[in-house]
């Protein structure tokens, strides 16, 4: 919760950072539209959830960490801070599903135990940016980065075997919260009038917890990973 106080007390910081007080008050709103690359399985935390359900349970399950690979969209509002900075306040959106079987498991007429992952992220991000070139050139690169809140929800349902007696229940997990971590960025617009277009990649970083009475074979989700996007801008 103080992590969380303080990332929403940054968030507030950055809403009066992006009111315009110059004489520079160029403001638009940016629609983001591509994919989100998780983190790769060896870079992942020990205690992720993924991670053990592949490895290091008494049945692991047969998927891979690149089938979380899914499509995701951003709206960030950006508000001119002099020639040479950008602020940002955005929230984005990312839900996939994945299917998964018993690596080693079968029902006794031969067909697979079956169950279906999902993880959602709706990071909310403040982030300021540095133009090298400043806002005047037909040809704006950029780096930056800030903070994110991310706010997730990962479920696990389907056909379970019993460690116990090995019989096989149908059952739903899920967990769920908020998670703070950093976000680096860096991109390029072209300016075609009042509107422009371009590309950007996103990484960040943020494990949550997951709650212990749902008996997850990990006690983390990791959050971690790059979007890649395209960009269109219309200033205002």
């Amino acid at each position: 919760m103080r992590r969380l106080r303080q990332a929403l007390g940054f968030l507030v910081l950055c809403v009066g950072l992006l009111a315009p007080s110059t004489s520079y008050a160029q403001q638009s709103l940016t629609l983001s539209v591509g994919g989100f690359v998780p983190k790769g399985e060896s870079s992942r935390d020990d205690n992720d959830v993924l991670v053990n359900n592949l490895c290091c349970i008494e049945n692991p399950l047969l998927f891979e960490v690149n089938d979380f690979r899914g499509g995701s969209i951003n709206v960030e509002y950006v508000a001119g801070l002099g020639e040479f900075f950008d602020a940002g306040l955005g929230i984005g959106y990312y839900r996939h599903n994945v299917n998964s079987v018993y690596l080693d498991l079968v029902n006794e007429n031969g067909t697979e135990i079956e169950q279906n992952l999902r993880l959602r992220i709706t990071p909310f991000t403040a982030t300021i940016r540095f133009l090298p070139l400043g806002h005047s050139n037909g040809f704006q690169p950029y780096i930056g980065g800030g903070i994110g809140v991310f706010n997730w929800r990962y479920r696990e349902q389907g056909e379970w075997v019993d460690p116990v007696d090995s019989s096989i229940f149908r059952g739903s997990f899920v967990g769920n919260g908020t998670a703070t971590g950093p976000v680096v960025l860096g991109g390029i617009k072209f300016p075609l009038g009042p509107w422009a277009i371009g590309g950007e990649v996103k990484w960040q970083d943020a494990k949550g917890d997951l709650p212990a009475d749902q008996e997850f074979a990990g006690s983390q989700i990791d959050l971690g990973g790059f979007t890649y996007a395209a960009t269109f801008s219309v200033r205002f």
